[in-house]
């Protein structure tokens, strides 16, 4: 076992497979941002729907609509959040995320043109970041991950870093 793959185990252990979860601590903004998200359009919604239909009085169908939004988009951002996981391996970099419709990307070494680490006042607060790699070609030309550990976001990104200068594919 190489240094390099050695120091990688230590960095980020795992269960055995190599995929990484995200902190449960980024679980609850996930959450509560897509509360919002659910939240606002639903409440909204409903009150040309209570006004067309005659079904309901919009004063108090809008503020359910709004709760009901709230728990169903804090609930799905929460689970959302805890089925995303990471792998960096000597291939590149891969991404799972969902159940019912999943996705997985991988991100090839080769194809990494640059990286960047942002974090917002909440993100900072909670010691989260979001890796952003900026890749080749058009289809993808950037693949995110919210909700990282602040101290594994870096290592990722320097660990990145250092495998396209090995590969000898750094500009």
């Amino acid at each position: 076992m190489s240094s390099d793959a050695t120091q990688s185990a230590n960095e980020f252990p795992d269960a055995g497979d190599g995929w990484q979860s995200l902190p449960l601590r980024g679980a609850k903004y996930e959450a509560l941002w897509t509360a919002l998200g659910l939240a606002l359009p639903a409440a909204g919604l409903s009150v040309p729907l209570a006004i067309l239909t005659n079904i309901a009085s919009p004063l108090w169908l809008a503020p359910l609509a709004g709760v009901l939004g709230a728990v169903f988009g804090a609930r799905l951002g929460w689970k959302r959040h805890r089925r995303t996981r990471w792998k960096l391996d000597e291939d590149g970099f891969a991404l799972q995320r969902g159940h019912l419709w999943q996705t997985e990307t991988r991100v090839p070494t080769s194809r990494v043109q640059h990286l960047d680490l942002k974090r917002g006042p909440l993100e900072r607060a909670s010691k989260l970041a979001t890796l952003v790699i900026h890749t080749a070609g058009t289809r993808m030309a950037a693949v995110n991950v919210s909700g990282l550990d602040d101290a594994d976001a870096e290592a990722l990104r320097d660990r990145l870093a250092r495998q396209l200068d090995q590969d000898g594919d750094a500009l």
